[in-house]
């Protein structure tokens, strides 16, 4: 098998059709198990308009498997899609003849969610001869605080999530700099797992938070991996893997899981991985800051931004360093089809296109130049 080919952009010397200087965009999102659509509009020097945005979650199919199964995420976009488009254009109040180009998670993902949503994109976008994007679901999260908040480019990023998490540079709508990120298991995931392990519901996030409340932090003596090491890269497999041996004793010693030592243990965890994501994150703002940037700011997303202990922490660095902390509203973090309608309008207006041959891709890192960190498959690089 050939590596997935990236998606297809005008050719040098090649112009493409002039664009209206307010911009009406219809986003697309089916990653992972949320089928979303949303319609952004935006004018020069205003602030972007969210005119609808709909998500549609798939919690109830993927509880019973304690986690999202790929298969049924697949067919569920597929069965969702059509009505989430439908749904943003009438909260919108309008139709697909007042649209003015389309834009689409073309990766990373789960390739039968995004193949979904790429090829209804498609469909749109050639039936009424529209402009087309592919847009990296990574590329969205990561600029969503300049929809939210206008906020100047350079400013660092930490994209925190189930699937990734990662330190960025952003120097543009389609520059980004990776400064490290997780080896193995994302924080999302790690979460997801814990939850599992402790017989809580999914999704684990807020799970583990809500059960967390109630728990003293200090009771398990849990690690931080990584931490002594230098640079910006994270490990949270090891943190599960000692929650896991916590348990198991506790288990052993008390024939059960008692609810105080579940709470302890989802503080404790939760503890680990907000110390572990402050401290890698005051390295990755020595190095943001060494290019003294004009306004400088931090800025986080993805759903684990949910988490009010991880937002306190990181908000608690940024106000001591000086820095702009921006956390997007929670409805914003999580994934939606609003953030691919804006990347979409921002790489729009740098002159990207995309036309029929727009493949969907599993993986698809946003920064090509640095090595991959998990490792480059026949897929392509992971991150």
């Amino acid at each position: 098998m050939t590596p997935t080919a990236p998606p297809s952009r005008p050719l040098p010397g090649t112009l493409p059709e002039p664009l209206p200087e307010t911009l009406t965009v219809l986003g697309i999102e089916s990653s992972c198990d949320d089928t979303a659509a949303a319609v952004l509009r935006h004018a020069p020097d205003a602030m972007p308009e969210i005119l609808s945005s709909i998500v549609l979650g798939q919690t109830g199919l993927h509880a019973q498997f304690g986690g999202v199964v790929p298969e049924i995420a697949a067919r569920a976009h597929a069965e969702k899609l059509d009505h989430a488009v439908e749904a943003a254009l009438e909260q919108a109040g309008l139709g697909l003849g007042q649209i003015d180009a389309i834009a689409v998670t073309a990766g990373p993902g789960l390739i039968g969610g995004v193949l979904s949503g790429v090829m209804l994109a498609k469909g749109i976008a050639a039936s009424r001869g529209l402009p087309l994007i592919g847009v990296n679901h990574l590329a969205g999260h990561a600029l969503t605080p300049r929809l939210t908040d206008a906020l100047p480019f350079p400013y660092l990023m930490l994209l925190v999530s189930g699937g990734h998490s990662q330190f960025l540079l952003v120097r543009g709508a389609d520059s980004f700099t990776r400064l490290g990120g997780t080896i193995d298991d994302a924080p999302g995931e790690a979460f997801d797992k814990v939850a599992k392990l402790l017989g809580l519901p999914q999704p684990g996030g807020p799970a583990v938070e809500a059960e967390a409340q109630g728990g003293n932090p200090a009771r398990f003596a849990l690690p931080r991996p990584l931490a002594d090491r230098p640079g910006c890269d994270m490990s949270f497999s090891g943190l599960k893997t000692a929650v896991l041996r916590a348990r198991d004793q506790l288990v052993a010693e008390h024939g059960g899981l008692r609810a105080g030592d579940r709470a302890d243990l989802c503080a404790g965890f939760q503890a680990a991985v907000a110390d572990l994501l402050t401290i890698k994150a005051a390295r990755a703002l020595e190095v943001y800051l060494s290019d003294a940037p004009a306004s400088p700011a931090f800025a986080v997303a993805g759903g684990v931004a949910a988490n009010a202990a991880l937002r306190a922490g990181l908000q608690a660095l940024a106000q001591d360093a000086g820095v702009r902390f921006i956390a997007p509203p929670l409805a914003l973090c999580t994934d939606n089809a609003a953030m691919i309608a804006w990347t979409g309008i921002e790489q729009l207006r740098l002159g990207a296109r995309d036309d029929m041959s727009l493949s969907a891709r599993p993986r698809w890192p946003l920064d090509t130049v640095s090595a991959p960190m998990l490792g480059s498959g026949k897929r392509g690089a992971k991150a």
